[in-house]
């Protein structure tokens, strides 16, 4: 069966995070979805932009949804009891539950965050941690998934949650293509940083060239002082530059990288995982089990047993 996935447009619905949810789950190039747009009383809802949406469904819908994303919404008022209700029945007999943006205020509502992590846009990171103070809101990340919940930052970071979800769900080369279809990076980690400061224009295509040339030598050991070199640079220099473009470390960089590069071995060859492990120069396979169950707690085999390609 296609995985069935819900969006609950609240009144006030952000049209962007509304459009994003259903460009990812709702194109009809994507076979192993279906979708719907589900409304608190059936009706038309009203955007945050001032046009109405149509075509949608009551709150029976949630019933069959096999995960319910929440898009942003404003003002950020309460969503009525029966609402409320919907999502956690739906959460009880096992639907994965998501937010979008300041969909975070309606799903912290129900009480599903209660004792996790959870993120929203930046700009209403305070109001949401002093409105609900039973959970903890990480405003400097894409987005956090504790599996049957998850949230994300604002705008395109919501994209990043789509994908990674689709990610969770088919494994990366799905999402890679729909990344590709929507003209988009096919993977941003969630612990990211949602806010860059914005580096100077000549730096910007020297670390492009940068990562590219990492990403190129994954199977060498690299050091900041390798990068530095790369990208005459002092090390201080590199540290500083890096993170401001890329919100992460050189090496924690690097090992995203590795990790990725090892996910895309196992869904796509045969290659032992040794093998992989040295190709990607995470060395060994025990070390790559580590880092691998680190991320997406999930071994080498059973990862590549659920993900190989045909």
């Amino acid at each position: 069966m296609p995985h069935h996935v819900v969006a609950l447009a609240l009144p006030g619905v952000v049209a962007f995070d509304l459009s994003t949810v259903a460009q990812v789950f709702g194109h009809p190039a994507e076979e192993e979805y279906t979708f719907e747009v589900v409304t608190p009383d059936g009706d038309d809802v009203m955007t945050s932009s001032g046009f109405s949406i149509g075509a949608v469904h009551g709150l029976d819908a949630l019933d069959h949804a096999h995960t319910i994303i929440i898009p942003g919404y404003r003002p950020h008022e309460r969503p009525q009891l029966a609402t409320l209700e919907a999502v956690r029945d739906a959460h009880r007999r096992g639907a994965r539950i998501a937010s979008v943006c300041t969909g975070a205020f309606a799903l912290a509502a129900t009480g599903l965050l209660d004792g996790l992590t959870a993120t929203t846009h930046w700009q209403d990171a305070v109001e949401l941690q002093r409105l609900y103070p039973n959970f903890t809101v990480q405003p400097d990340v894409l987005y956090v998934d504790h599996g049957q919940v998850a949230t994300s930052a604002g705008v395109a970071a919501g994209i990043d949650l789509c994908l990674h979800l689709v990610r969770e769900d088919l494994g990366a080369r799905v999402a890679t293509r729909i990344a590709r279809r929507m003209v988009v990076p096919p993977h941003r980690a969630g612990g990211q940083a949602q806010y860059i400061e914005p580096a100077a224009a000549p730096t910007t295509h020297g670390f492009a060239e940068l990562t590219d040339w990492i990403v190129d030598h994954l199977d060498q050991s690299l050091t900041v002082a390798d990068l530095a070199r790369h990208a005459h640079l002092s090390e201080r220099q590199l540290a500083r530059r890096f993170a401001a473009e890329t919100g992460q470390s050189p090496l924690q960089w690097i090992l995203h990288q590795r990790v990725l590069a090892a996910r895309h071995l196992l869904e796509n060859s045969h290659l032992p995982v040794d093998v992989i492990a040295q190709r990607t120069g995470l060395g060994t396979a025990s070390t790559l089990r580590r880092h691998l169950r680190r991320e997406i707690d999930v071994t080498p085999t059973n990862y590549r047993r659920t993900f190989r390609a045909g």
